[in-house]
């Protein structure tokens, strides 16, 4: 008499172990990466593409914001305005690339958290989502896929 555990599923056990070893080689830390850093950019490059009119002409729109809505302390709102609508392009252009992966996850991630504490506290559902995809990418880095991998840069 076979006295093997079917596990929490039961008798559906043995088909939930292939399902999920079908799914975690359909999920490789390659693929993953490259999904989360081309998310992450999406939303900071769309984001910083507001800020600006042309190709980087910063619209007095932006500076209104910074002065009148987003009002973060310790900087001037001019600043606070072109290091914003900079550190979108930049970091969001370095995450597609895949190079300073990490770094650019944590720039973003920083961002993120000043604005979920200075400027919309009630979207911490939203910013939470974009804290998991960087903290991701900040703990394994960009992937096989990546110029970090590709200069061998950790």
């Amino acid at each position: 008499m076979n006295h093997t555990p079917q596990g929490l599923l039961g008798p559906l056990t043995p088909w939930w172990e292939r399902t999920a070893n079908l799914l975690a080689h359909a999920t490789p830390h390659a693929l993953l990466a490259l999904v989360m850093r081309l998310a992450v950019a999406s939303i900071f490059w769309l984001s910083a593409r507001t800020k600006v009119e042309g190709w980087f002409t910063i619209k007095d729109s932006t500076y209104f914001l910074f002065s009148e809505e987003y009002k973060l302390p310790l900087i001037p709102p001019e600043l606070g305005a072109q290091m914003a609508t900079v550190s979108e392009h930049v970091f969001a252009v370095l995450l597609v690339l895949g190079l300073f992966t990490r770094l650019s996850a944590l720039a973003l991630l920083g961002m993120t958290g000043v604005i979920q504490i200075f400027v919309y506290p009630d979207a911490w559902p939203t910013h939470l989502t974009w804290a998991a995809l960087m903290f991701y990418l900040a703990g394994r880095g960009g992937g096989p896929l990546s110029l970090d991998h590709l200069l061998k840069v950790r």
